[in-house]
Parts: C-alpha cells; structure tokens; sequence
C-alpha cells in the first residue's frame, strides 16, 4: 500500500499481511505439532522430512530463488510500460514456470534414488528405502510450488499481499487431518520404516502433497478477482533473456544454499537418530516469526522499492530500506532474546505429546536456542538480498551467499571432529547462526557503498534500544517461566502455562520499555493495533 507521494506505508502493508501470516503460521505450528506427535525421533521421522524438504531442494535449484527474488520487478516494470498493463507477459511467465516444472516432475521420478542417496547418507537401509518411496510421491509439489510463487508475485506486483500469505492455511489443515487419520491407522506406535504398512504410507505421501495442491489452487479466486485471466503463452524472447540473466546469478545463490544444506543433512542423519528432525523442528520454530515479520515486511517493500529503482530515485530505496530494517528490529530483537530465555518451555509445549518425549523436546529447544541467535542477522540478510534483487544487481548476494555457506559448512565439518550426539546437533545451529551475522554485515557494507548510506545511525539506535528493552522483558520472561516450573513441574503442564505467563509478562514489560525510550516504530505499531481494534 502506498501513500500518495508514492512513499510505502509499512506497517499497515507489513500488518495486512502479518495477520495472514499469523494464521498460516499458526496453524503450521498445529501441523509441526502433529507431524512430531505423529512420527516423533522415530526411524520414519528422518525419511519423512529428508523426503518433504527434497523437493524444495529441486524447485529451489530450477526456479524457486528467480521466482521469489526476481520477478516481482519485471511484472511492475511490465505494468508500468506495456500497453495491457503486463498482463501477456504474467500470462507468458506462468505458462513457462508449469512446462519447465512438469518436465522436472517427471525427470526426478526417474532420478529419485540417487537424489535421495545424496541427500541422506546417513539413512540406513530401510530409512532410504522409505525416503525413496516418500519421495517420489511428493515429488509433484514441485510443480504445484512454482504456480504458487508465480502467481504470488503476480499478486503482489498488483498490491495484494493477504492472499499468498494466508492460504497456506490450507495446505497446514490437509496435512493435520492426514496425520490424525495416520495415527488412527492400525501399525506400530511409534512408526519404524520396517514396519510401516502400505495404507501408512500412501495416507502419509498422498496427504502431505494434496496440501500444496490444495494452497496453490486457492490462490485462483484471487487472481480473478484481481483481473488476472490465464491463457497458455509464449514467453517473449527478450524478457527470457532479462530473466536468465538475472537469473543465473540468483542460480547460483541457490546453488550455494543447497551445497550447505547438503552438508547438513547428512551429518545431521549421521549424529544421532533423530538428529535431522530434531534440527528441522527447532529450524521451523525458529523461521516462524521470520515469516510472520521479516517476510511480511520484504513483500511490502517489493512492489516500493522496485519502483523506486526503475525511476532511478536511490533516496527513496535508501529511505524504505531503513524503515524496513527498524520495524524487523522491533520485533525480532525481543522475538530472538524471548527464544533463547524460553527455548524449553516452548518445545516441550509445542512437541512433547504423542511420540515425542520430554527428552526429545528438550533436546529441539537446546538446538532452539543455537538458532535465535542469528534470527536478526538472518532476516536483515534477506531483505539486504533481496535490495540488490530490485535494484536489478543478482551478483552481489549471490557472491556474499557462497561466503556465507562456506562459513556454515567450515563449522560444520570442524565441529563434526570435536562433537558428536545431541551436542553436534546444537553446534551446527550456531554455526547457521554465526554464518548469517557474517553474511549481513557483508551485505550491509556492500549495500553501503552502493547506495551512499543505509541510514546507519539511525537503524543502529533503534537496535540498541531494541536490546535494552527486549533484554528487560527476556529476563523477566525467563525468572517467571522458572518460578512457575519450580511451581508446577517441568512437564507439559507446567511449560505451558509458564509459558503463557512468561509471554504475557515479558511481552508487556517490552512494550512499556520501549515506549518510555522513544522507540518510533513500536509506537507506530502500538498505534496501528489499536487502530483496528477500535474497528
């Protein structure tokens, strides 16, 4: 949304979105939920989420990071200067993202063994046997995953954000319904691949991919509605050049996520059983107000800056930017210090029922604490990225990416000669961590230079005051969470309820400290929720 002197209006375009977030993420935290009471540290925990997250891996290789880097600049280009308002050339580009991904589709059908052998090396016999099968049943996401993104950034290039942030509700509540009747089936509780039967296993890949199928088609209606009409179409030529070259670039980005993430799962499958899930579940626990924030944010910017870039106007690119930096800020610094205060009681809340243990929680929220850390530095570096994207310059974040990795993989392969276990787990997350906070001060130099100044100064001081205040709430979060487990007990009872108060308590001493230092955006924000209270 944007005002009339074309300046952005972040917080109601950045809330539009985080409230559809919020529900999507929500109800993800009800499908994390489920998938560790369903499968818990089992033996079919490992080859399911190796097998759920490959075709992630091939989508992102083929066109995930163009589609979610690139495009959103050449549809408001194409808007702007086209005589049908860009509507052949989003028609063109949907058209070449569902042949290229089927074509992919079938070809990782065939491929499907020896992408899982890459992946999970430390799988054991039945495990990989279990991923393979899994694997090619999810496979069809791929395509599914694209016409998503696409017609996404359609959407937001035509300024509506709720939708794509929203129906992911979808996709969570066919997963959650799949492993309820998972776990009504007749089979060994809790599952093994040895012993899984055939009607686990078509339910558990059947399900899982019908919610991407069921997140994408919905997102039809609202094209219509925003006076999108697909027809299969040519791409234009020259517009396939100006992709691929910004596209090669944002490949080789991916290229470079993938290498690390392949480092990763395999050592992660190798430390302990149970290992990889156990840093997947803490991994989502730690993304969750990355998205409902930082991703939120970055979408409002998109179609902002973008344009400010094709006018050539650096003060506005420069302006949004710092507005964009603050307001993640303000909510992720006391996001960060409230999951390193209150790591425990939030994975034992969240995951310590059906399969999975007290123990087994315990160990995700040690591998919690490694990731918070680096939730700032993680969500500046995407926005940083995502800056050079629409100022039409690929190459920069995707060289600083490869340095980034090559930080995360060097820690990897040094603590896998000193660590083993659980504490491997926990130090390949910090090493994630740590890799971020070196990635974004790169990019923030980089980004510096390029455009004479990111408004330093400023963005710094509502850092420090951020840590101050968000600091006094962690504190007082944690002292209430422990009097409430010494109260009541450190079992789910108690972690729940601990949690509750802790949040409550933290949450308002933030806000009120804060406020006395004069921190604009949180006012900002302070003022927009009460805005549509009053409504």
């Amino acid at each position: 949304m944007s005002r009339a002197d074309g300046s952005t209006d972040l917080p109601r375009s950045s809330g539009v979105m985080a409230l559809g977030t919020i529900a999507s993420r929500g109800t993800g935290f009800l499908r994390l939920a489920a998938v560790t009471g369903a499968l818990g540290l089992s033996t079919v925990a490992d080859p399911y989420n190796v097998a759920n997250t490959l075709p992630n891996v091939v989508y992102e290789l083929l066109l995930g990071g163009v589609l979610t880097s690139v495009v959103v600049r050449p549809l408001v280009q194409a808007a702007k200067e086209d005589a049908d308002d860009g509507e052949s050339f989003a028609q063109g580009l949907l058209t070449f993202v569902l042949v290229a991904l089927f074509t992919c589709v079938l070809l990782g059908q065939l491929l499907a063994p020896w992408i899982v052998r890459a992946y999970g090396g430390g799988l054991d016999g039945d495990q990989a046997a279990l991923a393979t099968a899994l694997f090619r049943l999810f496979l069809p996401q791929i395509l599914f995953y694209g016409a998503g993104a696409t017609m996404g950034a359609i959407l937001n290039a035509r300024g509506r954000f709720g939708a794509p942030m929203a129906v992911p509700v979808l996709n969570n509540v066919v997963v959650v319904a799949t492993l309820l009747v998972f776990v009504l089936l007749p089979g060994p509780r809790p599952p093994t691949a040895e012993g899984l039967t055939r009607v686990q296993f078509l339910v558990l890949g059947i399900g899982t991919t019908l919610g991407i199928v069921a997140q994408t088609l919905a997102l039809v209606p609202f094209l219509r509605k925003a006076g999108f009409r697909f027809r299969f179409r040519r791409l234009d030529p020259a517009r396939v050049r100006s992709l691929a070259k910004l596209g090669g670039w944002v490949l080789a980005y991916v290229v470079a996520n993938q290498l690390g993430y392949l480092v990763i799962v395999r050592v992660a499958t190798g430390a302990l059983e149970g290992g990889y899930s156990a840093y997947t579940y803490a991994f989502q626990l730690f993304s969750l107000p990355h998205a409902i924030v930082a991703v939120s944010v970055i979408t409002a910017l998109a179609p902002a800056i973008s344009g400010h870039a094709v006018s050539g106007d650096v003060a506005r690119v420069r302006a949004d930017l710092s507005h964009g930096l603050r307001l993640i800020a303000v909510v992720l610094v006391p996001g960060a210090l409230g999951l390193v205060a209150l790591a425990r009681p939030v994975a034992v809340a969240a995951f310590a029922h059906g399969a999975f243990t007290v123990e087994n929680a315990e160990l995700t929220g040690r591998v919690l604490v490694a990731f918070a850390c680096g939730l700032l530095p993680f969500s500046a570096f995407q926005l940083l990225a995502r800056v050079f994207y629409w100022l039409e310059d690929s190459r920069t974040p995707a060289l600083v990416n490869y340095a980034v990795n090559g930080v995360n993989v060097l820690a990897v392969v040094v603590l896998a000669t000193r660590l083993d276990g659980s504490a491997l787990v926990v130090g390949m997350a910090a090493g994630y961590a740590v890799s971020y906070v070196v990635g974004a001060l790169l990019l923030a130099h980089l980004l510096r230079r390029r455009l004479g100044g990111l408004d330093g100064r400023r963005v710094v001081r509502t850092l420090v005051r951020t840590l101050v205040a968000g600091g006094i709430g962690a504190v007082a979060a944690y002292g209430v969470e422990a009097i409430v487990r010494t109260a009541l007990g450190g079992a789910l009872t108690g972690a729940v309820v601990g949690l509750l108060a802790a949040v409550a308590v933290g949450g308002v001493l933030y806000v009120v400290s804060a406020r006395q230092m004069r921190i604009a955006e949180v006012d900002a924000m302070v003022a927009l929720v009460r805005r549509r209270a009053g409504r």
